[in-house]
């Protein structure tokens, strides 16, 4: 029941899920990395959210390009029977492993606004706290409050529906 509700059903709603996971992963994620590389001010706060427009369509790029490799690399992990809980966090694992790779370079030069070797040289030491970070945001954060926001959803969308049993005309 829990996939039922708390997932998308079709392809708007999806967009719509989409949406809301990369509004809030990319305000938080990408001015948290850059205040961790160039000092925690108001000034750089604010530099990285100029940053945000630009990354925000590469960001919904590369979820579209990363959704089947990310689903099965979950798939070999997770087993029949694992819990939706267990399920969502290993999605968003296998999500965010392999988008903060792509991420830790392409954000960088996005960042920067040129393209160089600068990330691939400080690569190993930016990924992981790259990746760390996308991950406690996705599972803490931006997760749990699109699943909220689709649950909420549903239910309006079927408080809006007549049941079945209103519907059909017993008497006649």
């Amino acid at each position: 029941m829990e996939y039922y509700m708390k997932l998308p059903r079709n392809k708007k709603e999806q967009a719509l899920f989409m949406l809301i996971i990369s509004v809030i992963s990319v305000n938080i994620i990408a001015p948290v990395i850059t205040m961790l590389e160039m000092g925690f001010s108001l000034e750089v706060y604010k530099n990285a959210l100029h940053t945000v427009p630009l990354i925000w369509p590469v960001v919904i790029a590369l979820v579209l390009l990363t959704e089947k490799p990310a689903g099965k690399l979950a798939h070999k992990i997770l087993k029949e029977g694992d819990s939706f809980d267990v399920v969502m966090l290993v999605n968003a694992m296998c999500c965010v492993l392999l988008m903060s790779v792509i991420l830790t370079v392409v954000g960088t030069w996005i960042g920067m606004r040129q393209i160089s070797m600068a990330p691939f040289y400080s690569f190993f030491n930016n990924w992981p706290r790259n990746a760390a970070i996308s991950f406690a945001v996705e599972a803490v954060i931006a997760q749990p409050i699109a699943r909220f926001a689709m649950e909420k959803f549903h239910l309006a969308t079927e408080q809006r529906m007549p049941s079945f049993s209103n519907m059909v005309d017993f008497e006649g």
